[in-house]
C-alpha cells in the first residue's frame, strides 16, 4: 500500500502543478470618454472554475465579469504556466471594431468589400502584460448576463495571440529567437456560412520600433500570392499553422529567427496576425547586450617603498554593451585598517572608446597615497559592474610588495638549492673532463718516446 499511496502523492502532485496559475485575471475596461478623456472600470476574466457555484463578484458590472470559453486552449494554456510568485499580469479591455488590414500587401486576406455580417456585434479585445507573456485576445460575448445571484457574461475567445519571452536579452553577436503562437476558433455563424474547410488564410507582420523610428521587418501571407516586401536583416519566419483540422480551432507559429543581432537592432518587436477583418498584435522589448572584459595593470605585483605612492593603476574595462549603467570601485584588501576597504587616493575615468562591433571600452585609474609597511601584502581590487553582471560584479586584483619587506619563501629556496645542485654537478662534470684529457695527453707521449 505505500508504493501505491507515494504513486498518488505524486499524481496529484504534477496534477497540482499543471493547473496552476491564476484562475481570475483582474482587468481594466478602458473606453473613451470624449474630449480626449479616457475613463477606466474594473472588471475581471474568470479562465476557470472550481468546484460549487461561481465566485460571487458584486464589484463589477455584470458584463464586465467574463467567463471565458477556450476552444483552442491558448489563452488557459498561458496562464496555467504562470509562475505563483510571479507579479500579477498587467490586464486591460476595450471594445473592438472588425476592421480589414490596412496594409497592402495584407489586402488579399479580405476579397470582399465589406466585413461579413457573421463579425457582426460586439467585440472586446484584451491586452495582457507582464515579464512572463504578453498576449492580445480577442473575446466575443455569447449571451445576455446571467440572472441572479450569479451575474456574469459567458464570452469566446476567437484570436489569441502571445509570445512567452516579451523581454529577450540576447547576447551581441548571438542569434535571437522571438516566440509568437497565435490560436483562432471562428464565431459558430461564420463557421456555419464559411464554404471552405481548414485554417484560413493569415498574414504575419514584423515591426521594429527603437528611438522614434519603425520600419517593416518581414511581412508574409503564407497559401496567398501576394507580392511581398523583401524581409530586413536577415530576417526569418515560421509562419505557418501547425494543423489543418476541418472547421478549428486552429494554433499557428508566428517565431521569428534575427542572425547574428548587433546593437542597433534593439527596441519594440510589434508582431502582428492578421486574419480577415482581425488583427492581434503583441509587443516585445528586445536587448542586446555583452558584459565587460576587466584586467588590472601592472599586475600580478606591484613594488612600492615606504613612505612613497605607489605606480598608478589602470582598470581596463573593455568591449561591453549597453554603455549605461557601468560603476567601477576600487578595494584594498588586506590593508593596515582590516580586511576590506576603499582604496583611497585619485580617481579618474576615461572616455568611452567606440569599437566597430558598436561595444564600448573604458579605462579606471587610481593613484594610491603614499604606504607604510602595514600595507606589505596587500591587494588592490577594481570592482565592475554592469547590468549584463552578477550582483557581485567582476573583479581584478594586484598584490603590492613593499621593499625591503619581502623575504625569502619555501618556493625561492628550492629555486636556489636547485640551481647550487645543477651548478655543482656542472664543475664536477667539467673538471672531469679535463682530467681525462690530461690523462690522455701524457700517455700519447710516452707512446711517443
Amino acid at each position: 500500500m505505500k508504493p501505491l499511496s507515494l504513486l498518488l502523492s505524486v499524481a496529484l502532485g504534477l496534477v497540482t502543478a499543471v493547473s496552476a496559475g491564476p484562475a481570475v485575471i483582474e482587468c481594466w475596461m478602458v473606453e473613451d470618454a470624449g474630449g480626449g478623456r479616457l475613463t477606466k472600470k474594473p472588471a475581471a476574466l474568470l479562465l476557470r472554475q472550481g468546484p460549487g457555484r461561481l465566485p460571487p463578484r458584486p464589484d463589477l458590472e455584470p458584463e464586465l465579469y467574463l467567463k471565458v470559453r477556450d476552444p483552442a486552449g491558448a489563452l488557459q494554456a498561458a496562464f496555467r504556466r504562470y509562475p505563483s510568485d510571479a507579479p500579477a499580469p498587467h490586464c486591460e479591455m476595450s471594445r473592438y471594431l472588425p476592421l480589414p488590414a490596412s496594409a497592402n500587401w495584407a489586402s488579399g486576406l479580405t476579397p470582399e468589400q465589406s466585413c461579413p455580417r457573421a463579425l457582426d456585434g460586439t467585440w472586446l479585445m484584451v491586452s495582457v502584460s507582464s515579464p512572463i507573456l504578453s498576449l492580445s485576445s480577442f473575446l466575443r460575448p455569447e449571451s445576455e448576463p446571467q440572472p441572479e445571484p450569479n451575474l456574469i457574461t459567458m464570452v469566446t475567445a476567437v484570436l489569441t495571440v502571445l509570445t512567452h519571452t516579451p523581454t529577450p536579452r540576447i547576447r551581441l553577436g548571438q542569434d535571437a529567437l522571438l516566440d509568437l503562437k497565435f490560436a483562432y476558433m471562428p464565431p459558430a455563424s461564420e463557421a456555419a456560412t464559411s464554404l471552405a474547410p481548414g485554417p484560413p488564410p493569415f498574414g504575419l507582420e514584423w515591426r521594429r520600433q527603437h528611438l522614434g523610428k519603425g520600419h517593416l521587418l518581414l511581412a508574409a501571407t503564407p497559401g496567398l500570392s501576394e507580392q511581398m516586401p523583401p524581409a530586413q536583416e536577415g530576417a526569418v519566419a515560421f509562419a505557418a499553422w501547425d494543423d489543418d483540422e476541418p472547421w478549428g480551432p486552429w494554433t499557428g507559429n508566428g517565431t521569428l529567427w534575427l542572425p547574428a543581432v548587433k546593437p542597433f537592432q534593439e527596441g519594440t518587436y510589434l508582431a502582428t496576425v492578421h486574419l480577415p477583418y482581425l488583427q492581434g498584435q503583441v509587443a516585445l522589448e528586445l536587448a542586446v547586450q555583452k558584459p565587460p572584459k576587466v584586467s588590472l595593470t601592472p599586475a600580478p605585483l606591484v613594488w612600492a617603498t615606504r613612505g612613497e605612492a605607489p605606480p598608478q593603476l589602470q582598470c581596463l574595462v573593455s568591449h561591453f554593451y549597453p554603455s549605461e549603467g557601468l560603476e567601477v570601485e576600487w578595494e584594498l584588501r588586506g590593508g593596515p585598517e582590516g580586511s576590506f576597504q576603499k582604496a583611497e587616493g585619485q580617481k579618474w575615468l576615461s572616455a568611452l572608446l567606440h569599437h566597430s562591433d558598436g561595444t564600448v571600452s573604458l579605462s579606471a585609474h587610481l593613484q594610491p597615497g603614499p604606504i607604510t609597511a602595514e600595507h606589505h601584502g596587500a591587494r588592490y581590487a577594481c570592482r565592475v559592474h554592469h547590468p549584463t553582471l552578477p550582483a557581485l560584479g567582476r573583479s581584478a586584483e594586484v598584490t603590492l610588495e613593499v621593499a625591503g619587506l619581502s623575504g625569502p619563501t619555501l618556493e625561492d629556496g628550492v629555486g636556489l638549492f636547485l640551481s647550487a645542485f645543477l651548478l655543482l654537478g656542472l664543475i664536477k662534470a667539467l673538471g672531469w673532463a679535463a682530467a681525462y684529457m690530461c690523462t690522455s695527453k701524457d700517455s700519447k707521449e710516452k707512446k711517443a718516446q
